[in-house]
Parts: C-alpha cells; structure tokens; sequence
C-alpha cells in the first residue's frame, strides 16, 4: 500500500479531503440525511433503513464518528447515534469557505 503523504498538503487541504470523504460513499449520505430527518438520537433500525448489513453499517457509523459529524451514546447494550450539531456547523462553515472561492473571469481553456 502507498503513503498518502498527507503532510506535503497544507491543514486546509487535508481538512476538505477528510470532510469530502464523509460524502464520498451514499450509505454514509443516506446515514446523515436519516439522522437529519428523524432529528433524534438512532439506536438500531439503520439496516433496515439503509438495505445494508450491519456489518457495513457499523463500518459506516464508524467513519463518520472518526470524522466527527457524528456522535455516539452508549444506552444500554447498543450505540445510538446523531449528528454532532458543533461539528457539523464547524464542517459547513469550513467548506462553504472552500466552495464559494470565485473562478477568475478569465477562463484560460477557451
């Protein structure tokens, strides 16, 4: 396996990758619109929600925790899980900081 070489790339470029990498999958865009749609803490029912087995959810889950768009509570034997509301707006505030850079007037490939 490569080394990505992470370090030769600037904070903010390392910081939109791993934002990016939330979106980059449709089982963890669909795990966020359903978070964002019931508005509550989810515990268990993503696999049917999704049509994924748990395992792949789990791993879903997992990346996005790692990111920390999502934050997880231990209620009895399971995990529930919602969206980290400080972290989100902290990830929409950075890319739209990104995403709104303006394209030069000129456009050089004419």
């Amino acid at each position: 396996m490569g080394i990505t070489k992470t370090e030769i790339f600037t904070d903010q470029q390392n910081q939109v990758a791993m934002f990016a990498k939330a979106f980059g999958h449709p089982a963890r865009v669909a795990i966020l619109q359903h978070l964002f749609k019931i508005n509550a803490c989810i515990c268990g029912d993503l696999v049917e929600e999704i049509g994924l087995a748990q395992p792949t959810i789990s791993q879903h889950l997992k990346e996005l925790k790692n990111l920390g768009l999502i934050k997880g509570n231990i209620e009895g034997t399971s995990i529930c899980y919602c969206i980290n509301q400080e972290n989100w707006i902290a990830m929409k505030a950075f890319m739209n900081q990104f995403l709104d850079q303006d394209i030069p007037k000129e456009n050089c490939c004419q």
